[in-house]
């Protein structure tokens, strides 16, 4: 299976904010704003016929073309990516018995059209 999506990608890690629980007064890490949002465009992007709720055995490639060269954690950018999938559906988890390898991932630079594509292939006798 194969999609694109058509936005800048936005690693997860580096976008988390301290805020406090109103009730306890307690701090908390959360998501920011940037990211939340980053999550709910790249929703829009996955058609309902790649929700199919993965479980068995898959090589994740994600190719994240980014609109600068700045230096990017890799790491960072999958795990953003596994959790955008979880949450569409496409993946039941992103657990290592479910996404047991990111062969062919990497990070390229397209300043007029940064996006990522996932490209996600079952593995056999994983």
């Amino acid at each position: 299976m194969k999609f694109t999506i058509s936005i800048a990608p936005v690693t997860k890690k580096n976008h988390q904010q301290i805020r406090r629980n109103h009730k306890t007064g307690k701090p908390f890490i959360a998501q920011s704003d940037q990211y939340i949002a980053y999550e709910n465009a790249c929703l829009m992007f996955i058609s309902s016929r790649y929700k199919l709720n993965i479980d068995c055995p898959v090589n994740l490639c994600a190719k994240f073309f980014m609109p600068s060269q700045r230096r990017v954690d890799l790491v960072n950018l999958i795990e953003a990516i596994q959790d955008v999938l979880v949450k569409a559906h496409v993946l039941a988890d992103d657990n290592c018995k479910i996404v047991v390898t990111t062969d062919g991932s990497r990070v390229l630079y397209d300043k007029d059209r940064p996006r990522t594509e996932v490209t996600i292939t079952e593995v056999g006798n994983a």
